[in-house]
């Protein structure tokens, strides 16, 4: 945390006249917080933290503006409106607090990846560039936006890394392209020109957002739509609806206060890139785009990016590996290890060796796993990069660094998992991205490239497993108290295990089906009051019917349970007819519940962080509420049923309906949901099947931690998509 807050809060405090103690009170926070956050002790507040010493304080929102821009690092805000001298209206103010909250997620998450990549450890890699080739530049005039019937000459936009920013705003469309091979740093570059912006952005200033466009599909979804969208997954509280009934990341799009940081125009599908490109030209937001040479040249040649200036990275010299790689690791007698590698490439330039390796380490993603793989003091001699016996072309070298980096990141100094099993782990996660088509890894999504049967029995057989043995167990201890045989309990199990898991299984199948958005992760909380009615007309019918088809399929099993002469469920004498209705009713009862539930929705608090963890909690918390809630209304539903159809409910009965229903409902959920989904798959089936660890949420963690992954809003990715091609090819 920067000093600039801790003067900024302790200014704040005095102006409203409050104690340390008064505030500590009033947020909830110890004293001893309040005053490490004064002294400047406390480093990186949490935005949760900034707003609540925020309300606390009794913050106007040119105050909270303030407060929030000193958080993060970067200059007050000057208030919407101030500049024309006209009062600013209530919309404004939510749309610039809206925009505030979001500049101050985006900046700590970014802040927070540059931290863990170590890019300013000891100092960032000189990244450069210079200017593209004509043939991937519009017309300058176009550029410089100047008048009909005049010319503009060329902008000089050659710079390095610190200037990316400078460089964009001299731009008068604010349209910058940025050409790279792979691993040349453009994904650093975004970041940073993003973290750039942040720092000297005003309150009505635009809000850089780093974009990975590769999941867009231009030919379904027009662009403004497809980034509110993406900041909705990313930023769950701008789900929340202001003007006109319209999200606050549709309205902060249209108004202008989004600059799109676009990521990996290459990693578009096939067939994408001219459609991509004339979406863009239609709109004329300010924009940075990355891609690799070749598959923006192939399009922008019959007509670039409309009013885009281009750039291209160079290649790290020489030099520039003298001036880095020494300073990654510890001297030895006045020298390093990387010394012989480096005198050799700056002494022999000629000779295979040198020019093999020289050619692998001019991409910072080359260097920066040379310096994991041997920089460590502990670690192993870079010496062996020039032995051509072993790698005989640039080619072998690369994929030498690729093979040796997990090993080396998950080797004997970090004994926590077994590099071997996690090779494994890693490379079915890299092929499960490869079957999906993205370079997203979202938790909700494990076990999605499996075929939609093959999910259904899994589905079937985990939940209905789940019921069939709490079930059996509960029956059991009702048995043991009342002096009845076991095998009613054994029966009742197993009969719940068939009947549950067949209406589960079609519930899930019916679900993916219908596309009714029960797999994608809640975004939302349950309040009494505040839902928003056109998401329930959009919910309602397709969760009825998800209830009525996995009803029909419970129904089938009393049916058939009936005919055989038993009692299913307590219920007697039904029929088949009888008994298939009764499923039916039951499911068409709970998919009712689940759509009125849906009136109760309201978007998570616009505060709330959305990291992959943060949205899986979140999921946990909502399902368990309305589904367990639920499960105890369908509990007493069937108590009804038995009621009416046997006259009155045994004591007994009546316990396991009060004890089972919450659960029922709770595995109701598992089949319907996100966190079901992750619950059966990520941590079940996978890591019963050996794919996965047990610990899946922990292991993704820590492959952040180690530089595998990175968190990219609410999903993971390989820190590059070499890695990730690489470890989906591993044997």
């Amino acid at each position: 945390m920067t000093s600039q807050f801790s003067a900024v809060l302790r200014q704040l405090r005095r102006q409203k006249a409050l104690t340390q103690e008064v505030l500590a009170e009033r947020t909830g926070l110890s004293v001893r917080t309040i005053r490490r956050l004064e002294n400047g002790e406390s480093a990186n507040p949490q935005l949760e933290t900034v707003r609540l010493l925020a309300d606390a304080l009794g913050l106007d929102p040119d105050e909270r503006a303030q407060l929030l821009a000193a958080a993060g690092g970067r200059q007050p805000p000057e208030a919407p409106g101030a500049a024309e001298g006209r009062p600013e209206s209530a919309f404004e103010r939510r749309l610039a607090e809206a925009a505030d909250d979001l500049a101050h997620a985006v900046g700590a998450r970014l802040d927070r990846e540059e931290e863990l990549r170590r890019i300013q450890d000891p100092f960032p890699l000189p990244v450069r560039w210079a200017p593209a080739p004509d043939d991937v530049t519009d017309h300058w005039e176009n550029i410089r936006r100047v008048s009909p019937g005049k010319s503009a000459a060329p902008l000089d936009l050659a710079g390095r890394l610190p200037e990316i920013a400078e460089v964009h705003r001299r731009i008068p469309s604010g349209r910058l392209v940025v050409l790279g091979r792979a691993g040349s740093g453009k994904s650093v570059l975004a970041a940073r020109f993003v973290l750039d912006v942040l720092r000297t952005r005003d309150r009505d200033g635009a809000v850089p957002v780093v974009l990975g466009i590769g999941s867009w599909n231009p030919t379904t979804t027009e662009f403004r739509h497809w980034v509110a969208g993406q900041l909705v997954r990313d930023h769950p509280g701008l789900a929340a609806t202001g003007h006109d009934d319209v999200s606050l990341a549709t309205a902060l799009v249209e108004a202008g206060r989004i600059l799109p940081v676009l990521d990996g125009f290459d990693e578009l599908a096939t067939g994408l890139h001219r459609a991509a490109l004339d979406a863009l030209n239609a709109t004329t937001l300010p924009l940075l785009l990355t891609s690799r040479p070749g598959e923006y040249a192939s399009v922008a040649r019959a007509g670039p990016l409309t009013a885009a200036a281009a750039v291209r990275l160079t290649d790290l010299t020489v030099t520039d590996l003298v001036d880095y790689l020494p300073r990654t690791t510890r001297k030895n007698g006045g020298a390093t290890a990387w010394d012989p590698v480096l005198d050799e490439l700056r002494d022999h330039p000629g000779r295979p060796a040198s020019v093999n390796l020289r050619a692998v380490l001019t991409t910072p993603l080359m260097v920066g796993l040379g310096r994991a793989i041997y920089s460590d003091p502990s670690g192993r001699d870079p010496a062996e990069l020039l032995d051509t016996t072993r790698f005989g072309s640039q080619y072998e070298l690369e994929d030498h660094l690729l093979g040796s980096f997990i090993p080396t990141v998950y080797g004997e100094r970090h004994p926590r998992w077994d590099y071997e099993r996690v090779l494994g782990w890693l490379g079915y996660l890299a092929q499960h991205m490869d079957r999906l088509d993205t370079q997203d890894l979202a938790w909700w999504q494990l076990g999605g490239a499996m075929r939609r049967r093959s999910r259904m029995v899994v589905v079937g057989l985990v939940s209905g497993l789940a019921i069939g043995l709490f079930s059996g167990l509960a029956t059991w201890l009702v048995t043991v108290l009342i002096g009845v045989g076991g095998l009613v309990a054994l029966v009742g199990g197993v009969g719940n295990w068939v009947a549950f898991g067949l209406a589960l299984g079609l519930a899930h199948g019916a679900g993916l089906t219908l596309g009714c958005g029960a797999f994608e992760p809640s975004r939302v909380r349950l309040r009494p009051r505040g839902g928003v009615r056109r998401q329930m007309r959009a919910k309602f019918g397709p969760r009825l019917m998800v209830g009525m088809v996995g009803g029909a399929g419970l129904g089938l099993v009393l049916g058939l349970a009936s005919l055989a002469g038993l009692d299913p469920m307590g219920l007697s004498g039904l029929g088949f007819l009888g008994g298939f209705a009764a499923g039916v009713g039951l499911g068409a009862l709970a998919g009712f519940g689940w759509g009125l539930m849906s009136g109760f929705e309201v978007p998570v608090d616009i505060r709330s962080a959305a990291g992959p963890v943060d949205l899986l909690r979140t999921n946990r918390l909502t399902v368990a509420v309305e589904f367990v809630g639920w499960g105890f209304v369908l509990a007493v539903a069937h108590l009804l049923v038995i009621v009416f159809t046997g006259g009155h409910v045994a004591p007994a009965i009546l316990l396991l309906n009060l004890v089972l229903g919450p659960v029922i409902g709770l595995v109701l959920g598992t089949s319907l949901t996100a966190w079901g989904q992750w619950l059966v798959f990520a941590r079940v089936w996978l890591p019963l099947t050996g794919r996965l660890p047990w610990s899946v949420a922990a292991f993704l963690d820590d492959a952040c931690r180690r530089g595998v992954l990175r968190q990219a809003g609410a999903v993971y990715q390989f820190r590059h998509a070499r890695l990730q091609t690489h470890l989906a090819n591993h044997d």
